[in-house]
Parts: structure tokens; sequence; C-alpha cells
């Protein structure tokens, strides 16, 4: 038998990833599919891909294709040596025809087990059937949604099949759940809603990647919430108990006597609550009350001739 090049077939190269398999794979599938294209060997040229596919997109027959494939050029005289692919055991290859006759002398799954003929994503024995592709898109929410939960609802330009089968573009509202305790960069998933399937195949999925609205008051690493929390000079040398708002509603926190700008108080566990709940660092800024009043002044003054305070005394010259 002539040995085949699915790698040169699907346009990749021997080190492409699943992932750049598959997206060529469905490239061309569409391009020569023989319900759109005008190529007067459409049909065999499908047949080709799919064989090419059925071997790469699969991990244990993409492996025990390269073990035999090294030094091999396509049209070339080809043979194995006897039982050398004992080890594998395959479902569905009869339908790929270099393939088949690759590993006619291993045991397979293939009928016994329940899989026939065109069993599988390409479809060889039957009608061609292919998944949709997956539609990426973003969500953005608020802090708040990310500590309790939500329900909110996002409008796409989505395709759909219309009543003679036709694939047309729709605006499509759906109804997303927010868990809690989610961050930005991970995705949601809603399957099903994604590009329509090929001869009958599944729909693929919408993946919304969280995104966070921009927030003055807060920021987030991780899990980990930051929040800016003023302070007056009384507050911040004579220690205090202050209430402060939060994501999670307002907690009453100890301001230590002596506090300057800038020093984190941390309430643990008080983050976002993921598996792993983040903290909570509230930084005190320390604000001075304005000198726009006589008395205020008259303050200020008792202050710098009373303390005899510099604060640039430790910086030298």
């Amino acid at each position: 038998m002539e040995y085949k090049d699915y790698y040169k077939i699907l346009g990749v190269e021997r080190t492409a990833s699943a992932d750049e398999i598959k997206k060529a794979y469905r490239k061309l599938v569409r391009q020569y599919h023989p319900d759109v294209s005008k190529h007067k060997d459409a049909d065999a040229k499908t047949k080709e891909i799919n064989e090419a596919y059925d071997v790469l997109g699969d991990a244990e027959k993409r492996a025990a294709y390269d073990e035999l494939g090294r030094g091999y050029r396509p049209g070339q005289e080809f043979r194995p040596p006897p039982d050398w692919g004992s080890q594998f055991d395959f479902n569905g290859a009869e339908g790929n025809d270099f393939f088949a006759d690759l590993f006619a002398h291993v045991g397979r799954r293939s009928r016994a087990a329940g899989a026939g003929p065109g069993a599988g994503m390409g479809g060889m024995g039957g009608g061609f059937r292919m998944a949709g592709e997956d539609i990426h898109a973003a969500i953005a929410i608020d802090l708040r949604d990310a500590y309790q939960g939500a329900t909110r609802t996002v409008t796409l330009r989505v395709p759909e099949q219309d009543a003679s089968g036709r694939t047309v573009t729709r605006d499509k509202t759906l109804s997303v759940t927010i868990p809690k305790g989610i961050t930005p960069g991970q995705q949601l998933r809603m399957k099903g809603q994604g590009h329509p399937g090929i001869g009958g195949g599944p729909a693929g999925d919408i993946y919304l990647e969280v995104q966070l609205n921009p927030d003055a008051r807060y920021r987030l690493e991780g899990t980990n919430v930051y929040e800016n929390v003023p302070v007056a000079p009384w507050e911040a040398a004579l220690g205090a108990s202050i209430s402060v708002p939060t994501p999670s509603g307002p907690v009453e926190v100890t301001v230590p006597p002596g506090s300057q700008s800038g020093r984190k108080l941390r309430l643990k566990g008080r983050g976002i609550p993921a598996a792993q709940p983040g903290d909570l660092y509230l930084i005190l800024d320390v604000v001075l009350p304005p000198a726009s009043s006589d008395r205020a002044r008259e303050l200020y003054e008792a202050m710098a001739r009373d303390l005899a305070f510099n604060p640039r005394e430790r910086i030298g010259a």
C-alpha cells in the first residue's frame, strides 16, 4: 500500500498541536464540503481530509501513525513490520482506507463494542456530520457580582439556521448566571449556543470571558482585593475604631495608634470568595482637614508650635 502524509493533507507541521490540527481540519472541511464547494473533486477531497483527521485527531492513532511514518514519502510503498502495533486498540478505523490496511492485523473494539463505520467525528461511513464552531465573547461584571453571584443578560450576534436550512446572523439575548467567587479571565460556557453544526452535527458552545468593570475604590489582584481607606490625622495618631464599606458589606476596623499613610490592614478571607478565598487589604490614607477657617488655622499653628515636628528630619540634608 502507498504511504499517505496526513500532515500534508491537512496543511500542518508534524509538530502541530491538537488545536492546530482541529482548526486546519475544520477550515478545509468547510472549504470542500460538497454542499458548498465548486471543486470538481470535492467529494474525494472531503473524504481524504476526514481520513487524515480521523488519525491525527485521535491521540493514540496519531502516536501509532508517527511511530511508523518517519522517513516515508507520499506514494511510497509502505510495509509495516509484523505485530508492531499489537499494543494499540483502535475504534472506528474501518472507514479509513490506509489506516484500516495499516492496522488490519491489530485487535479492535470496533463493531463488537458497538462502533461501526462512520462512528466518531469524521462520519466516514454515513452522512457527513460536524460539530459547529464555538463563539468567544466577553462579559463585564461588577466586583459585587463576583462576591455575591448574579444573573445578567447579554445580547450577541450569533448564527442560526432559518426554516430553509440557511445560516443567518441574528441578535440573541441570553441569560447568564454569574457564579459567586468568579474572577476576571475565567470563562462561562453556554453549551449548544454557538455556531450550528453541519449535517445534523451538534452546535458549538459560547464561551464568555469575564472582565471586571473599573472601580475607583477597589483594586483586584487574583482573589485579593485592595481598598484605600481615608482616615483623619487623630484617628491615625491616637488609634480608632472606624466603619469601612467593603464589597461584602460594612465592617468595623481598628486603626492602630501611630498609623501612617500606606499602612495595610489585612482582613483574612474577605477577598473574592473563591474555592480558596482571597483577603481584603485596607490601605490607610491619612487625609488632613483644610485650614479654611480662623479656628482651623489656629489649631494648625498650635500644633506647629507645641509639637515641634519635622517630618523630614530622617532624610538628612
